[in-house]
């Protein structure tokens, strides 16, 4: 697999998506650039709070997987037209307007980068 530019990984998140809900913070993927694996969510962080491994799930395909079962043995095979969600433990770090989201992941390839992204929310 080749090592991904930044602006493309970008296309991968669906902006407008990301909002609060009873079940925590969410936001949503599509893979639109091709096959790629996930060996490690690390982190999260949105505005000024950093959300840990602990308060990371990630849903694809029917599974929510925790952040912490993610690995080199247990990755996640994002294949192309794949969507998934982020659910993040519920905290107020939320604002109306402009959000920075930045997602610190892990390839087998690539090692572990991290990629921001803005997105608007109406609180």
């Amino acid at each position: 697999m080749a090592i991904i530019p930044d602006f493309l990984i970008k296309k991968v998140y669906k902006k407008g998506s990301l909002r609060e809900t009873d079940e925590g913070i969410l936001f949503d993927l599509k893979n639109v650039i091709g096959p790629g694996v996930i060996s490690g969510l690390n982190s999260i962080q949105i505005n000024d709070y950093v959300f840990e491994k602990s308060g990371i799930r990630f849903s694809t395909k029917g599974n929510v997987l925790d952040a912490n079962s993610v690995d080199e043995e247990h990755p996640i095979h994002f294949c192309i037209g794949q969507e998934g969600t982020f659910i993040l433990e519920r905290v107020k770090c939320l604002k109306d307007g402009l959000n920075n989201i930045i997602i610190e992941l892990t390839n087998p390839e690539a090692g572990t980068f991290k990629v921001t992204l803005f997105d608007n929310l109406s609180l």
